[in-house]
Parts: structure tokens; C-alpha cells; sequence
């Protein structure tokens, strides 16, 4: 979409899971990171270790050849990537003062990242042009889940970033800290005075050196040790801290079960709003939706469910076939299946609606989309 969009698109591409303390700092870091991309590097930045962690990936910079230097940072080309390394070696790097952890950020131009996977990486190429080819005609969703599907999973670091030439790395200055596991989020999160991390709607009874995090519903603990409790509408997990690790295990077990809970929230953000999955079971799907004001969902149609909206809060503008009307509050309507429809909110108050789906196949991919011939920034 980037590349239809603009060619010389820059992205910055940041893990979901850290902490970055020392804005100027980081914004100096892409700074010099936007000027590389420019001229065709994939840039990633390189955190200088404080321990042996091994954990973590490491890169090597090329030190004898400066690409760029800007406000005190220095671009390098990279003379290699190391995956997560014992103990003894992660010792040594940290000794040579030449290696520095992969952060997993990076900065380049959407079409170059695009051209270095189609070289190192045809077979994810193909499907990932055939999304584009389906976004240049208007019908996308359906082909882009059929296409997501048929990619083999590979990390960009082995995939691309180890392979390609054009990669380079900035030692960044800025306070980072990864918080992929529990483990890490302990050593950052602050504690209570029995050495508890704990979050949310919390009743802790005699219990130390736990992690404790509660979304929505009341949570009580009594007389943990190094535990890690969390509790969200997703699913709760319940391990000692030593192992927690393990979590993945869990969500590979999912995989092989089919359960949807090891890729799907209950709670999807969209650019318009987000829906909730309230209820579900055979044949029938409850949700609650929001729009925000002004956005818009896309022109759309199912072949396989039906739809039945009430809308429980502001207004909501209708496209069903050739119709379009407004519902307010306590107001309902039907969507047939096969029928094209859209859910808008022209105030400037968020929009609820109740959905209920009914059909034989629920899933998202059941969706048809028409692109608009007005601007889709808030459509989706």
C-alpha cells in the first residue's frame, strides 16, 4: 500500500515489546537512519550491551567504513548478524566493545525492503505482489487472507536483513530495554514493598516477587512466591515466573489445536473504531462496535452471513444496496448476505452498534471489499 502510494515511502519499523527513555536521542537515531535509507541501506539500530544476555541477537558493525554520521551517531555498514549466543560468546562481545544488541528497528524505503525480499525471499515475494495486485483492484481482503496464509515464516533478520548488502547499522545512544517475556518486564516494572509487580483491579494477600496483572475482572492472589498471574479477555495464564518462557509452548499447542485464540484478540483496533467478539458459538457471532467520529468503514459484502446491527449509542449512516439512511439509538436494520453495505458516523460523538452475525462461516476473510472513489485514510 505504501509503495502504490508513494515509491519513495520511508518506514520506520518498531517491535511492539520495549522501552525507549531519551526521545531526542531516538529522534536523532531516525534522523540519520532517514538519511541511509535514502540512499538504499536497510538501517537497524544496535543497542551497546550491559551484560552477557543471551537472549538477545547481536550485530557486528564494519567500523573501517563510515556511511553517514549525523548529531554524534555514526551510520556502519554491517559485517554480520549473530543469533542469540551462549553464555561464554555473549561474554566475549560484550569484552570487544564492538557488537551491540539487534533492537529489532528499522528504517528504509518501503520499495527497497520490498526489492530485497523478492530477491532473498521469492516465495514471499509472490504472494505479498499478489496483495498489491489486489489492491490496485479494489478487492483486497479476501485475497490478501488467502495470500497471508501461503507465506512461509521467516524473521526479516535471517530472511533479508543477514543476506543483503545494503544492510547498516547505527549504535544508538538512548536508553532501550526489550520486554518481550515476563522476565524482562520484571527487571522494568515497579514493584510494591514485597518485590510485587502488580497492575489492575488487584487483591494481593501475603504474596512476593510476583507479577500479578489484571485487565477487567478482580483478580486475587494469596501467598504467591515468583508467580506470574495475568488475566485478560483473551485468556489468563498462571506459571511460575522460572517458567515462563514456556508461554510459547502454549501457543504452539493452540496452533496445532486450531484454536483461534493463539492469532485472534477479542478486542481488534481498526483505523475507524474496533469491535469487540462479545458471545460466539455455531452459526452465530456477537460484537460490539465502535466508530470513531467521522470514520467510516469500507463498501463491503459477505457471501456466507447475514448481519443485524442496533445501534446503542450516537448515530449511525446506513449504506444498504441502494439504500442509505441514519439509525439513532435503540434503532435497528438487517444486512442480507451477498448485499453490499456500509457502517459510517457523520457525528462528532464515537458511534456503538451490536452486531449479530449469523451464517455457516463466520471468519474474517469471508469479506469482499470495494474501494471508494473518495480518500480511504479513515476506512478500512
Amino acid at each position: 500500500e505504501l509503495v502504490r502510494r508513494d515509491p519513495d515511502a520511508m518506514m520506520l519499523v518498531l517491535p511492539a515489546d520495549h522501552i525507549i527513555k531519551g526521545d531526542q536521542r531516538f529522534q536523532a537515531a531516525v534522523a540519520l537512519g532517514t538519511m541511509l535509507a535514502t540512499q538504499g541501506h536497510l538501517v537497524t539500530f544496535g543497542v551497546r550491551p550491559i551484560r552477557p544476555e543471551t537472549g538477545y541477537g547481536y550485530i557486528q558493525p564494519n567500523r573501517r567504513t563510515r556511511l553517514a554520521a549525523r548529531s554524534g551517531l555514526v551510520g556502519y555498514p554491517v559485517a554480520r548478524f549473530v543469533e542469540k549466543p551462549d553464555t561464554a560468546t555473549a561474554a566475549r562481545y560484550l569484552r570487544s566493545g564492538n557488537y551491540y544488541w539487534n533492537s529489532g528497528i528499522f528504517v528504509w524505503r518501503a520499495s527497497t525492503i520490498l526489492d530485497e525480499i523478492a530477491r532473498y525471499q521469492p516465495a514471499v515475494a509472490r504472494p505479498l505482489q499478489k496483495i498489491g495486485a489486489g489492491l490496485k483492484s479494489g478487492v483486497v481482503a479476501g485475497q490478501a487472507a488467502r495470500a497471508y496464509r501461503r507465506l512461509t515464516p521467516v524473521s526479516i533478520d535471517q530472511g533479508v536483513m543477514e543476506r543483503s548488502s545494503r544492510a547498516a547499522m547505527i549504535p544508538v545512544d538512548f536508553a532501550w530495554s526489550d520486554v518481550g517475556n515476563w522476565s524482562s518486564l520484571d527487571e522494568v516494572a515497579p514493584r510494591d514493598r514485597s518485590g510485587n509487580a502488580v497492575s489492575g483491579n488487584v487483591v494481593d494477600l501475603g504474596s512476593h516477587g510476583s507479577i500479578v496483572y489484571a485487565d477487567r475482572r478482580l483478580v486475587a492472589t494469596i501467598g504467591l512466591a515468583d508467580m506470574v498471574v495475568v488475566d485478560t479477555p483473551d485468556a489468563t495464564l498462571v506459571c511460575p515466573k522460572a517458567r515462563s518462557q514456556d508461554v510459547r509452548k502454549v501457543v504452539e499447542i493452540l496452533k496445532k489445536q486450531g484454536a483461534p485464540e493463539h492469532l485472534e484478540h477479542r478486542t481488534v483496533f481498526r483505523p475507524w473504531g474496533s469491535y469487540t467478539v462479545l458471545e460466539e458459538g455455531p452459526g452465530y457471532k456477537v460484537k460490539r462496535v465502535t466508530v470513531n467520529p467521522g470514520g467510516r468503514l469500507s463498501l463491503q459484502l459477505h457471501h456466507r452471513r447475514s448481519e443485524h446491527w442496533v445501534v446503542i449509542q450516537g448515530k449511525a449512516r446506513v449504506t444498504c444496496g441502494p439504500r442509505v439512511f441514519d439509525l439513532g439509538v435503540g434503532q435497528s436494520t438487517g444486512v442480507p448476505k451477498e448485499t453490499r453495505h456500509r457502517l459510517e458516523n457523520p457525528r462528532s460523538e464515537p458511534l456503538e452498534i451490536i452486531e449479530v452475525q449469523n451464517g455457516p462461516y463466520l471468519g474474517e476473510d469471508d469479506i469482499v471489499r470495494f474501494i471508494p472513489t473518495e480518500p480511504r485514510s479513515a476506512t478500512l
